[in-house]
């Protein structure tokens, strides 16, 4: 049997939707079903404005772009991340500053963000690692003493709350992700929340979105020439993409459901082995309502972690690690960090163990693999 680590999850809804871009003959962005996903978020999750963007990615590199980040200035974010999130601070030409997880969570440690700021500092990007919150009331409080930035990098927490407030929506900014391993996803595609009152400011995220130009002013008719304002780049995503979006997002609390249900089998099972001492399973503090993104546990040593993950994908079951810590990535060490200068980031790169989580998954996909680990652990 050939389990997936994910697999979409769409109803016919994408289908139809596509079809429909078609006979608009629209399939370019900024059409019909952009404008029907921006609205849909800013009303769900109650944002001021929403840019969709195609990627993630794109959507971090805006907000630092709109961040006005000068050469040689510091950005605080965990080296426990993908490397977008330094790539949009290093192509501004600051510098990312590495900090330590919370082993509990491997969320952002506030502890060590306010150790590594300096007077160069001038934006913290908490990641939500799992779709499970960063501790944002205290990350807040801290930028606010220091005069700093917050960029929420919500790309994994899509639909996943911090004290009744929906993630990407509480700081300076909010970016999401709707890549083919997101819950909610269009292939490729991302989201800029804009959460400030600024007018000036979301023009100018317009501007940037649009490679520069004020094509979406002039389109409104707030001006009467179409020109090149200033730097940007492609942006825009495809309205054929944007349709597909729109269906996801409209069965998102089926989908959340139904990953919360094989995340809670998983709870259940691992829960013998934390007690036996062999593991420690994820931890989600009661702020939080995740979006069950990820189910991780992890192992107390890299080669018992490796026995358990060889035994799934030799038996078809695509479990994996995660990232790669950035800070001892050959990246990180041409900047000058050594492995050893984040010790619990690197402790749990090296012992996690991340389960297949998607909606639709069965009882016989899960019995399947917890039947693999409970042999294996068995034995150990």
């Amino acid at each position: 049997m050939n389990i997936p680590s994910y697999k979409p999850y769409f109803s016919q809804k994408e289908k139809e939707y596509i079809l429909d871009v078609l006979e608009r003959g629209q399939i370019s962005g900024d059409g019909y079903y952009t404008e029907q996903v921006s609205a849909f978020i800013e009303h769900a999750f109650h944002v001021r404005k929403v840019l969709m963007t195609t990627s993630g990615t794109h959507a971090l590199e805006m907000a630092v772009s709109l961040a006005d980040l000068e050469p040689e200035d510091e950005v605080i974010m965990p080296s426990f991340t993908f490397a977008s999130t330094a790539n949009a601070v290093i192509l501004r030409g600051a510098k990312p500053v590495f900090v330590e997880v919370n082993p509990d969570n491997l969320n952002i440690e506030p502890d060590d963000i306010e150790r590594k700021i300096t007077e160069k500092t001038k934006i913290i990007i908490p990641v939500h690692y799992a779709g499970v919150a960063c501790d944002l009331n205290r990350i807040i409080a801290i930028a606010r003493d220091h005069n700093l930035m917050v960029i929420e990098d919500a790309a994994q927490g899509v639909n996943a709350k911090y004290r009744g407030q929906y993630l990407g929506t509480i700081a300076d900014f909010g970016c999401y992700s709707f890549h083919g391993t997101k819950n909610y996803t269009c292939g490729e595609g991302g989201a800029l929340l804009i959460n400030l009152e600024s007018t000036l400011l979301r023009e100018k995220a317009e501007i940037i979105r649009q490679k520069g130009t004020n094509r979406c002013q002039f389109l409104r008719g707030d001006v009467n020439q179409y020109n090149w304002i200033d730097t940007g780049s492609s942006y825009s995503p495809s309205d054929l993409l944007m349709a597909v979006l729109l269906a996801q997002l409209e069965d998102m609390e089926e989908i959340k459901d139904k990953r919360k249900a094989v995340y809670g089998i998983y709870r259940n099972f691992f829960e013998q082995y934390e007690k036996r001492g062999i593991l420690k399973m994820m931890r989600i503090p009661d702020a939080c309502d995740p979006n069950y993104h990820i189910f991780w546990v992890v192992f107390n040593t890299e080669e018992m972690r490796d026995h358990v993950l060889t035994a799934l994908n030799s038996r078809g079951v695509a479990a994996s690690f995660h990232y790669l810590p950035l800070h001892s990535s050959p990246m990180g060490r041409k900047m000058g960090y050594k492995p050893q200068d984040l010790a619990i980031t690197e402790k749990a790169a090296m012992c996690l163990l991340r389960m297949p989580l998607y909606a639709g998954m069965t009882e016989l996909e899960i019995g399947h693999t917890l039947n693999i680990v409970e042999a294996v652990i068995g034995a150990l």
